[in-house]
């Protein structure tokens, strides 16, 4: 199965969001999908309650609620024949407990906002997350998600000279839209949103959705996948601008 881990070490930069609406992709293309959810607030569980009963299956697995009585292996594993598996971390986490995750990651997503605080905080977590977990950016498993960020600003071009820096690619910008709040509220993604004020939040996440087909292309062995260029205009499965 292919595994995505949305990681940030500091609360309140998209993390939920972005892990939701992964899935909720997933879901939507006919993939069986897990989403575990290791943040002690499970807002990504909460998000599962409130999905409706008629949008396609996203399997829950609450890891922040784990009892004693059962394995962390046993209580954690996804149901058989899962195909992806989206891992929202938690806030604060400890790398040392939380490497095998990310060592077993096909794809590792790092959302960011675009402030002073927040770039000096994601940098000495990169940092701990190459030297601490051990986690290689050398077959480029790692990509970063600007969230709710302003191009064309000072702050902005600050965060993007400080991640070619460290050589990790700067994916895409997920722009400050009320349409991730109105579809967090309904239990969907942005993907399973309909009108035309969706448009624009589509264009942001073509970069994504194609980076995740390649990288689902490596893991499966595709024969010279590591040689193609993905393409940014990946087709959205079924939405309707109308």
């Amino acid at each position: 199965m292919f595994r995505v881990v949305v990681v940030n070490s500091k609360g309140g930069a998209g993390k939920t969001t972005l892990a939701t609406n992964i899935a909720s992709y997933y879901a939507k293309s006919n993939y069986k999908t897990a989403l575990i959810d290791y943040d002690s607030q499970g807002s990504s569980t909460f998000w599962l309650n409130c999905r409706p009963k008629n949008a396609p299956v996203i399997q829950s697995i609450a890891a922040y609620n784990r009892t004693s009585r059962v394995t962390r292996s046993w209580y954690e594993q996804p149901e058989v024949n899962t195909q992806r598996v989206v891992v929202d971390s938690p806030s604060g986490i400890d790398l040392a407990d939380f490497s095998n995750n990310l060592l077993q990651a096909d794809a590792i997503l790092i959302p960011v906002l675009s402030s002073p605080i927040d770039i000096h905080a994601v940098s000495r977590f990169i940092a701990d997350m190459l030297l601490v977990a051990k986690v290689s950016q050398r077959d480029g498993a790692i990509e970063v998600i600007a969230n709710r960020a302003r191009k064309n600003t000072l702050v902005y071009r600050q965060l993007e000279q400080f991640l070619n820096a460290l050589n990790i690619p700067f994916l895409t910008t997920l722009r400050d839209s009320q349409n991730y709040v109105k579809a967090s509220q309904q239990g969907l993604g942005i993907v399973e949103m309909q009108g035309r004020s969706i448009a624009k939040d589509l264009i942001d996440w073509q970069p994504l959705l194609s980076w995740l087909e390649y990288r689902e292309g490596l893991a499966e062995g595709a024969k010279n996948a590591s040689d193609k260029p993905f393409s940014v205009n990946r087709v959205i499965p079924g939405w309707n601008k109308n």
